[in-house]
Formats: structure tokens, sequence, C-alpha cells
């Protein structure tokens, strides 16, 4: 699943390549987007900034008392019927704009991270859900589905993603024309393997 991704362009440049309306300007995003953290979405023909995840507040063993949210950050495909996904999913659809996405590769403790990207794109489209919530304000999470080509060789699940000429389809079709596209992607993925650390 993914825990982590790429987007090394401003919102201006994001804007222009999706023909939406910057609604960040002079926000401050970093590059490297982790649960919990804010990133760029399209929604609504607008860049935006959410909260990464949705929020699932669980309750102490101990106490009883609620802890802090924890982000839900990835929605399987076959889970998208779940009370936790499926309003956001029937209603609420966007973009999320990327340019690599990353899974842990190696030994449990040693684990390095290991880039995907398409070869052929500077920047490319997950598919994504939104919500609003108390605690964070508007968020989203990533839509994932069973892994195919060079991504299955690094993980069994990657994010859902879209060609250009299915965006409108999948923010205001319906949503049997959305779950159509919930499919592993077969174009060409480049990988690359790194030293860096998992966890810095």
């Amino acid at each position: 699943m993914c825990n982590l991704y790429r987007l090394d362009k401003s919102a201006g440049e994001v804007a222009e390549w999706f023909a939406a309306r910057n609604d960040m300007a002079g926000a401050n995003l970093g590059s490297e987007v982790y649960p919990g953290y804010p990133g760029a979405v399209i929604a609504g023909g607008r860049v935006r900034s959410m909260i990464w995840g949705f929020p699932l507040v669980l309750k102490s063993k101990k106490t009883g008392k609620p802890l802090k949210p924890k982000p839900v950050n990835n929605a399987r495909t076959d889970k998208l019927d779940s009370f936790m996904w499926r309003y956001s999913f029937e209603e609420r659809r966007c973009l999320i704009p990327l340019t690599a996405w990353a899974e842990a590769e190696g030994p449990k403790g040693a684990m390095t991270r290991t880039w995907l990207r398409l070869p052929d794109k500077p920047i490319f489209a997950a598919a994504g859900i939104w919500r609003g919530s108390e605690e964070w304000g508007e968020c989203y999470s990533m839509v994932m589905t069973d892994a195919v080509g060079a991504a299955s060789v690094v993980h069994s699940r990657m994010p859902v993603i879209l060609r250009a000429g299915d965006y409108e389809r999948w923010q205001v079709g319906t949503p049997e024309e959305a779950r159509s596209l919930c499919v592993g992607y077969s174009g060409e993925i480049a990988v690359e393997r790194t030293q860096d650390k998992w966890r810095r």
C-alpha cells in the first residue's frame, strides 16, 4: 500500500497540467507527501490543499478515552462499498497529482525506498476520494487496486492510475463508471530502487 508519494511540481504547474483553477496560491507543500500531512488534490475543477488520510479515531484500551486520530490514506477497491468509503466514492471523487510513489522493500528493520513512476509522464493522477472531517478539515484517500506489470514485483497493490481521457469520468461519472476505472495500470512503469531508508 502506498504510504509515501512525491509531487515535485508547483501548484501553478499542477493547475496548468490539469486545466484547473489554482486555489493554493502561496501554499507551502513539501515535495514528499506522507499520511496525515497536506497534499494537493484536484476536486471540483480546483487545485486544493487537503490532509492525506481519513481520520480514524480509536480508543485507548487502558483508559477508554479517544486516541489521536490515525490517517487511513489508502482505500482498497474491494472495500469501496464499506461505510468508511461508500459516500465519498459515490459523491466526492478527486484526482491526486503525483510524479512518483514509493513502496518499502527489503528485510524488516532495514527496508529501503523503491520509487515507481510513469517514464513518459512528468506528472500523472491517481484516483482519490475526499470528505470533510471535524478533526482535520478536508481530507482525501488514495484508491488502491491489485498491482500489475512491473509494479507487481514491488508490491501486491498499486494506486489506481488514471489516463488523461478518464479524468472527467472518474470525477463526475456514475459510481459504476468510476468503478470500471479501478484496474491496474497497463502502461509502462519505471522502478527505481534506492538505498534510502524507508523511515527517516
